[in-house]
This record gives structure tokens, sequence and C-alpha cells, in this order.
């Protein structure tokens, strides 16, 4: 029996290169799956968010009202401490008081000789008129007489206008407080000058009972607020949701406040318009002075909420990541609303219900036509809608 050896070699090499083939070409697509980065993604639907507008706002008391003093002098006691709640009518400071007491001393002892002297103008007056109606003295000395009790009269009248006077510059040597409300800062102690031309107050009193949140909104802004014009500036504004206020701290304040107020002038310099927002602040938690943000409630129906950062910005669009069912990225291009709260887009064109797309390393590891291997998202990126 004879073997063709030749075919029996081609036979061989044929099944060997098979195999070779067969494994380099399964060892290249593990490593295709391998290398497929694994991206968090996101399948978007539609749903109903209230998203929150931030502006930077700073506090200020119902009333701030500067405390001066009405006349000059040197602190002798000082009453209160900052910080410390005061009512309406309460003392103060109080001033140095001898000159001013002096000064009324003086006043009523005038008031006194001016006393003395129209008794005494008036005797001599009622006498002359006697004389007179008996013909005993001319007309003349007794029009004299009279002269001179019209003016001990008018000499008595100025004395007790200077008491009064003096009287009321002693009273003014204890500053009291016009309002209720939170004592400031108090930069000038016993043995300071005081004086009414000074350009720093004695302390400033704030009625904090209530307060308001100043914040500005741009042209843009206020033309959003009516509708293009469509209604008046006062009612859209009355018309506005109760805002929020987010301290310093990042806590949001517990009661609602009411935008009161917008102005009527946009500033030429900034290009914004200052609106008012009034708080309740029976616990005194809010102080003049301090700062916050105005968190502006917009409320969206049927729309799709995506995270900013699963976006990206080219040539002033914007651009988001959607996966296929091959698992394979697209860059697509979609609009947005200009109303956002910092963290997520309302998606106004460009995505529909159903729609997959990259959550993560958009800019950085997910790039245009790349196959991914996908994850769901976890909560850290799913869109958040504020709390109501």
């Amino acid at each position: 029996m004879k073997f063709n050896v030749a075919n029996t070699t081609g036979v061989a090499l044929s099944s060997v290169l098979m195999l070779c083939l067969t494994a380099c070409g399964g060892g290249q697509q593990q490593q295709t799956q391998a290398s497929a980065p694994e991206i968090a993604t996101l399948t978007v639907n539609y749903g109903n968010s209230e998203l929150e507008s931030a502006f930077p706002a700073t506090i200020k008391g119902r009333t701030d009202i500067d405390i001066r003093p009405q006349v000059t002098g040197f602190i002798t006691k000082v009453h209160v401490d900052e910080g410390q709640q005061v009512h309406k009518g309460q003392a103060l400071f109080t001033l140095d008081q001898v000159q001013f007491q002096a000064a009324v001393d003086a006043a009523q002892a005038a008031v006194k000789v001016a006393e003395s002297a129209v008794q005494t103008a008036q005797l001599t007056a009622n006498n002359k008129r006697k004389l007179f109606d008996k013909n005993i003295i001319s007309e003349y000395e007794w029009q004299m007489a009279d002269n001179a009790l019209t003016q001990a009269k008018a000499q008595l009248s100025s004395a007790k206008a200077n008491l009064v006077t003096a009287q009321k510059n002693l009273a003014y040597t204890v500053v009291t407080s016009p309002s209720d409300g939170v004592i400031g800062s108090i930069p000038n102690r016993e043995g300071s000058l005081a004086s009414p031309s000074s350009a720093t107050p004695l302390t400033t009193v704030s009625d904090n009972s209530e307060v308001y949140a100043y914040f500005s909104l741009n042209e843009k802004d206020i033309l959003d607020l009516t509708k293009g014009g469509t209604i008046s500036l006062n009612k859209s504004v009355s018309e506005m949701p109760e805002v929020s206020l987010r301290l310093a701290n990042g806590e949001v304040y517990p009661l609602k406040g009411k935008v009161a107020t917008v102005s009527g002038v946009i500033d030429n310099t900034t290009g914004a318009a200052t609106v008012r927002a009034l708080f309740k602040n029976g616990q005194g938690m809010l102080r003049s002075g301090s700062t916050g943000s105005i968190l502006i409630p917009h409320v969206a129906d049927s729309v799709i909420i995506i995270p900013q950062k699963a976006t990206y910005e080219l040539q002033d669009r914007r651009f988001v990541y959607v996966v296929n069912d091959s698992n394979k990225v697209a860059s697509t291009p979609i609009t947005v609303s200009p109303v956002n709260d910092g963290q997520n887009y309302i998606v106004t064109s460009g995505l529909k219900a159903g729609d997959r797309i990259a959550v993560e390393g958009v800019g950085t590891i997910v790039r245009e036509g790349i196959t991914i291997s996908p994850k769901a998202a976890g909560e850290d990126n799913q869109p958040q809608a504020p709390q109501q």
C-alpha cells in the first residue's frame, strides 16, 4: 500500500493553518472585548422636575438704623453690647451731662428773672394806666410802660424757649434705640468723643424680625419673567413662586420667602436690576450683612433631564454620546433649556425617550465611535430633582 506523502503533508498544513487562524481570531475578539472601557450609561425618559436657579444674595434687616448722637459729648456709659436684642426707647449710650445740666440750670434761672421782670412791668403798666385815665400823666408815658410790659413778656417767652432747648439737649445725652432690633458693632466706648458729624455711627440697630435678601436679575431674566413683555412686571412678580434661601454653610433656610419688588431701572454698569425677597426671621437666625443664594424654582412637565457631566461643549454647541445597540457611541448634538440648577440640564431637543447616553468619561475616555462595555449608572449619576 502506498501513501501520497505530498497530499498528506498539504492536508496537515491546512489543518494547522486553520487552527492558527481560529486561535488568532478568538484572541483578537477577546482582546477587543477586554479593551472596551466600562462606562456608566443612563436610559433617558420623560418626567416632571423642579429645577432651581441660584442667584447670589446679600441679607439686610428690614431696617438698619445708624445710631448717631444729636449733641457732642464724651461717652460716659455704654448700656448695651454687640449682638444684644433691644427694644424701642431703650437706653444705648450716655454722654457727659455736666455742661448740659448747667445749661438747663442757667435757662431755668433766666426764666425766673424774666418772670419777675414781667410782673414788675405789669405793675408799672397798671399804675400808669390808672394815672392816664385820671389825666395825671400823658398818653406817651402810659404807652412807654405798656411797651416795656410787652418787651418783658417777649423776653420771658425767649427764656422759656431756651429752657426747652437746654432740656432737650440734656435729654439727648441719653441715646436711645429708635426701634426694636439687634445691636451691631460698637466702635467707640467710654471716654470717646461722640458727635453728630462723626463719620462712624455709635452703632447700628437692625430690625431682623423680617429680613430682605437682595439679588440681581439680568435683562434676559427680566424679559423671561415678563414673558417677553406680554405681562407687566408687577403682575409677574406677584405670580412668582415662593423662593428659598441657601445659607453660607450650604444649608437651606427652613422658611420660604416671597419676591417683594424688582427695581424699575436696569443698572447700565451691571446690566441687571435689583430684586428684593422678604423672609420671616422670628428666631433671629438671619443677620443683617450675611450672604447666601436665592433659589428660584422652575417647574418643568414631561421633559428629559440629564446630568450636566454627561455633556460636553464644542463651538458653542452641546453634545452627548448616545450608545447604540452594538454599544458603540456616537456624538449627538442637543439643545438645553437655559434654566438649570448647576447639576442637571433640561433637554429641549436631540434626545428621545429610550435613548442611552454615556454619563462617565465624557471628554476623556469616551470618544466618537468607540465601543464601550456599558454598566448601569449609580445613584450619583442619576439626575436629581431638587427637594420640594
